[in-house]
């Protein structure tokens, strides 16, 4: 089956995906998932080398690679890369995350490519940059959470460093590197030209401290572990209700007044203890206390009821089961059906933005490793003899 393109938006973009594991797939499936033909290029099935997010049948796996072809191609071989090269020759994009140093010792940097594709947008990740004292070390997720700060002021204070439970640097990373490549395939509509872009694990996560970066550079204050409570906006955090927790985030000196009066002590509102921001940071343990105390007189629904039709943003704590019973996530149709002609019907979550006139859907499961290898060769010009030929020699 040729390109079958999950939205109108980038169809006409030919991406090929040379990335395994996370960050460079999720890249990749954010262009797929705006239609863009992605070839993911994976090892043939005799090298076994590159079966990762938990095997090719796994439900991380069909999440990550919807909307792709697949080709196999041995790399280690001199017509692989031939084929690889005849087949960038064509394409518009080509993102990789090895090694820094792996691109060059086959000859499938941005710069030997370019010379026959001078159009072509070429994307790396990487764990730590292209260049520097740490560009051959290899990066995965936790490692820079740890060194991006994120695990620093995730957690309850006094219980040590915690990880975030999504692989967060990886996400950011492929979703940055998404954003990179779109904004250089605008640049390349004024001046006919692709470029380099790459990013890292690593700046991504320096970059996802957001706020905190600019505490410490501007202000010079280095944050630590703030638990389930908003480091500087109080009271702002997890709480208990007779039935279990919920989220209350009270920003501002009127929402203040407003989230004492729900709660029956509006007499809070000029406590010298509470009256202001600086008096509620100094005291938060007291007022946490006491917030709870109140709170475990009713059960969470109810609370949050009273607290968002008072102008207090309130919301529940949902496991996965939660999140999908949520009314308002089954109202913006986040879940997105697909039928895969290996494991049969199936639901992933689409992208969490609509363009009204070429919306993203998921046309296509996840493939098996080379699925659509014939196919791709074939429209490369191959013939059915060559196919035969490079079958036979392990190519594909």
């Amino acid at each position: 089956m040729p390109h079958l393109p999950a939205s109108a938006a980038l169809a006409r973009f030919r991406v090929i995906d040379l990335t395994q594991v996370r960050a460079g797939p999720t890249a990749c499936r954010q262009l797929a998932d705006w239609g863009a033909d992605v070839i993911q290029v994976q090892m043939p099935e005799h090298m076994r080398g590159d079966d990762t997010l938990g095997g090719q049948d796994g439900s991380d796996y069909q999440y990550t690679h919807r909307n792709k072809r697949s080709i196999t191609l041995d790399l280690k071989q001199a017509e692989g890369i031939a084929t690889l090269k005849r087949l960038i020759a064509g394409a518009d994009v080509v993102v990789e995350n090895f090694r820094p140093d792996v691109k060059h010792r086959l000859g499938i940097d941005y710069a030997s490519l370019a010379a026959d594709n001078p159009g072509l947008v070429y994307a790396s990740i990487s764990g730590f940059g292209q260049t520097g004292p740490l560009a051959q070390r290899p990066g995965f997720d936790q490692i820079a959470q740890g060194m991006g700060g994120l695990m620093s002021v995730t957690g309850i204070p006094g219980d040590g460093p915690v990880r975030v439970g999504i692989p967060i640097a990886d996400l950011c990373a492929g979703i940055f590197c998404a954003q990179g490549i779109l904004v250089a395939l605008l640049e390349r509509q004024s001046s006919g030209k692709g470029q380099f872009l790459h990013t890292s694990l690593l700046e991504s996560m320096v970059y996802m401290m957001d706020f905190q970066t600019s505490r410490y550079l501007i202000e010079g204050e280095v944050a630590t572990q703030a638990g389930n409570f908003h480091p500087t906006s109080i009271p702002t955090g997890v709480y208990k209700a007779r039935d279990g927790y919920m989220n209350i985030a009270v920003f501002g000196s009127k929402i203040w007044e407003r989230f004492c009066a729900i709660l029956g002590a509006p007499e809070w509102v000029a406590d010298p203890r509470y009256h202001d921001k600086a008096a509620r940071s100094v005291n938060r343990d007291a007022l946490n206390a006491e917030i709870n105390r109140r709170l475990a007189a009713q059960d969470r629904e109810y609370w949050v009821k009273q607290f968002n039709e008072g102008g207090v943003a309130c919301g529940l704590i949902n496991d996965m089961r939660g999140v999908f019973q949520e009314p308002q996530i089954q109202h913006l149709g986040m879940v997105k059906e697909v039928v895969s002609k290996w494991h049969g019907p199936q639901k992933l979550v689409g992208q969490p933005m609509q363009l009204e006139r070429t919306p993203s859907t998921i046309a296509r499961a996840a493939p098996k490793r080379g699925e659509h290898s014939e196919e791709i060769l074939l429209e490369l010009g191959l013939t059915r003899e060559d196919l035969t030929r490079m079958k036979s020699n392990g190519v594909f």
